[in-house]
């Protein structure tokens, strides 16, 4: 009975604002952004149900049959994503690899058996001069003292291990 009486009071302008609001909606599901498309939709559903509900009884029922809507799109976008059936420019397919000219950090292959002098104590972390270049290096456990040479013996990324040289 009560949904005879909402299907009585469907206009033209309700269905126009249903219509743009799940566009918006799908809209803002599709091309992410601040939300304004999501929040237009949503005004649009608002604005649906005011023109539509003549109580408050049809207004709390087009609320329940929206929302239902709104989960049902929420549940399609989450079974896209669960496939990877996003469209490309929603996902990020482009690799950062060291053959593209990315780098994490500075290659210091240049340093292998490079020789410096410690700055600070190494127990087992510590500074090293390396020709006027101050790095921070490790030692293999042990301890150095300031002012002995060492020389790197690995490294791994942007770790350097030295060992005092004798």
């Amino acid at each position: 009975m009560v949904i005879e009486q909402l299907l009585e009071n469907v206009s033209p302008a309700s269905i126009i604002l249903f219509i743009f609001g799940v566009g918006l909606l799908v809209l803002e599901m599709y091309e992410p952004g601040f939300g304004v498309f999501g929040s237009l939709g949503i005004a649009c559903f608002i604005g649906c149900i005011l023109v539509t509900a003549k109580d408050p009884i049809q207004a709390v029922i087009l609320t329940a049959i929206l929302f239902g809507i709104i989960i049902i799109m929420i549940l399609i976008f989450f079974s896209m994503l669960s496939r990877n059936r996003l469209p490309k420019h929603m996902v990020l397919s482009e690799t950062t690899s060291s053959e593209a000219g990315f780098s994490a950090s500075d290659d210091l292959q240049y340093l292998m058996g490079k020789t410096g002098i410690v700055l600070t104590i190494c127990r087992p972390a510590g500074n090293v001069d390396f020709d006027g270049v101050k790095l921070d290096v490790v030692s293999q456990g042990e301890f150095i003292e300031k002012g002995k040479q060492v020389e790197v013996i690995e490294i791994e990324g942007s770790r350097i291990v030295v060992k005092e040289k004798v």
